[in-house]
């Protein structure tokens, strides 16, 4: 380093830190960006593209229903999971009961559980054959037509299932919002007269309010992108109609189309979460962290808290746990052995290829905007993390279609040159399912490892720096193992989200190339749900690891702590 006359000004400390040839991460970064930008862009340059008569089928017969019952189910969902997900993270945050501790860390259970799979369990529970029905006729004689029993395989049943697996989302940002606030604001409103609820009302919960709408605009992305759920229970909306085009049809453009109305669903859930803020601010005024108050409940309150807290769980975990468990050891699938393991290899191949990329390209567009910090990789940044607010079956049939004419180009190509076929090099292997993963799933890791980055401080580059280290070794030996748990709780979320993800592997997988969640899927379609039973319960299995340790980090993030 070379020294700095007194009283002149040094250069800058970005110039200090940086050195090597910090452009080529930013290039990279923004290449990266540019390639996850390609299934967007490819749907919806079929937006004008004549779809021959498949379109206009559609459209006159069943798209008003696509519309409907997309916009009834987001309703629905909008309305359940912030009333569940934000009223629990409460009680559990700022009230002493009888279970609190348990409670704070498994009401996030539900989130190992896929929808589809919760819609598999409770169909076989409640159906007219099932036990609460057998165990009704029993108990009052009554004879089939004596009675009414809700039907589960509805949309109202497609949107509890939703709701007890999506409030998580709500839980686990209105948790963390409620552990991050002053004491000093609560204690302000009980001087002005307002008691624990009131308290809530009018403090706590305007302060959490982004931190809810965030968690809701989640859950709402989460019930646009469902297809297993929707499918089984006969819910006709946009994914259902997306994957008939492709797979019914055969009609490229017209589920090209159909992909780029559900994006504008997608776009509307975002634009008005934004616009709902207006131009209010939610600051805290005190730095003064001291312990929560903890309002001690007893008697008829204790039991009501627990009772709140204990219904989600129970219908979004031990529940379906439970008679998965139970069927699964009754009569689990037939095809367990070799068959089934050969799933298991399948589901853990891609999760573990997918992972692994998808923290190591968050690493290089992370580190690449920490060295050299402009609007170009940030831009790329926020580019690249836009595909978890796309639906697996966009995210697929964007895929599909440019990767698909490259492969026919290439092989056009080597016919002609050469005189032998490629054959499909993409789209007949795994490779165009784990970019689509990784189009659908890098904001997960690309917003942990941002955050861990941004925790260490900037002296430490100029320290190794000064040791004649440059940015890879800094980043090898400095970074890495200071975000160590950071990657790994990364790699893990990514692992879990691609071994629950439906609608994108049943579109991409090759041929004679299932996964646990397809031969879920596929049993279930059957009405073979005790045989689904036992792939089902290895996907929740694998889920609940990743979501303990995402507990564990919420409940040590107060500041103070």
């Amino acid at each position: 380093m070379v020294p700095v006359p007194p009283g002149t000004a040094g250069p800058p400390r970005s110039s200090v830190r940086r050195g090597g040839n910090p452009g080529v991460l930013t290039w990279t970064a923004v290449a990266i960006a540019g390639l996850f930008a390609v299934p967007v862009l490819s749907v919806l340059a079929n937006l004008l593209l004549p779809s021959g008569g498949t379109w206009q089928h559609l459209a006159a017969t069943v798209l008003p229903g696509y519309v409907l019952n997309t916009c009834l189910l987001a309703l629905g969902v909008g309305l359940g999971v912030p009333v569940i997900g934000a009223g629990c993270a409460w009680l559990v945050t700022m009230c002493r009961f009888p279970g609190r501790k348990l409670f704070e860390w498994a009401l996030i259970l539900p989130l190992a559980v896929p929808a589809y799979v919760m819609a598999y369990t409770y169909t076989d529970f409640l159906q007219f054959t099932g036990p609460v029905q057998t165990l009704l006729r029993e108990v009052t004689g009554w004879a089939p037509r004596d009675y009414w029993f809700p039907e589960i395989r509805s949309l109202g049943g497609a949107v509890a299932m939703l709701i007890f697996v999506l409030y998580p989302y709500v839980y686990l940002l209105s948790r963390a919002a409620f552990l991050e606030q002053s004491v000093c604001a609560l204690e302000v409103s009980r001087t002005l007269g307002c008691g624990p609820w009131s308290s809530f009302f009018r403090v706590a919960l305007p302060l959490a309010r982004p931190a809810i709408a965030a968690g809701t605009a989640l859950a709402l992305m989460e019930t646009l992108a469902d297809y297993g759920t929707v499918s089984f229970f006969g819910v006709q909306t946009f994914t259902t109609g997306i994957v008939r085009a492709w797979i019914s049809f055969g009609d490229r453009v017209a589920a090209a189309q159909l992909s780029s109305i559900l994006l504008g669903f997608v776009l509307v859930v975002l634009v008005l979460e934004r616009w709902s803020r207006g131009r209010a601010r939610y600051h805290h005024t005190s730095s003064r962290y001291q312990r929560l108050p903890g309002y001690r409940l007893s008697g008829a309150k204790a039991a009501l808290a627990a009772a709140a807290c204990a219904l989600p769980l129970t219908a979004g975990f031990l529940l379906p746990g439970a008679i998965l468990l139970k069927m699964s050891i009754e009569a689990g699938d037939a095809q367990f052995g070799t068959r089934f393991f050969q799933l298991a290899l399948n589901s853990f191949t891609l999760a573990s290829v997918s992972a692994v990329l998808a923290v190591v390209l968050a690493v290089i567009m992370a580190y690449g905007h920490r060295l050299r910090p402009s609007s170009w990789t940030a831009l790329a940044n926020r580019v690249a993390s836009m595909g978890y607010a796309v639906p697996g079956t966009v995210i697929a049939v964007g895929v599909l279609i440019p990767f698909a004419r490259l492969d026919n180009a290439v092989d056009a190509w080597l016919r002609a040159t050469f005189g032998i076929s490629s054959g499909l090099i993409l789209t007949g292997s795994i490779a165009a399912l784990v970019f689509a993963y990784l189009v659908r799933f890098l904001a997960v890791s690309l917003n942990t490892v941002e955050a861990s980055l941004a925790k260490i401080r900037s002296t430490m580059d100029d320290a190794a720096r000064s040791l004649g280290k440059g940015p890879g070794s800094t980043l090898f030996q400095v970074h890495a193992p200071l975000m160590w748990g950071s990657l790994l709780t990364a790699s893990l979320v990514v692992f879990v989200d691609v071994m629950k993800e439906l609608p994108a592997t049943l579109v991409m997988r090759p041929f004679n190339f299932d996964t646990l969640a397809v031969q879920a899927f596929n049993l279930a379609s059957d009405e073979r749900l005790t045989e689904a039973s036992t792939a089902s319960l290895a996907i929740v299995a694998v889920g609940i690891l990743p979501v303990v340790l995402l507990s564990r980090a919420i409940a040590r993030s107060r500041p103070g702590k």
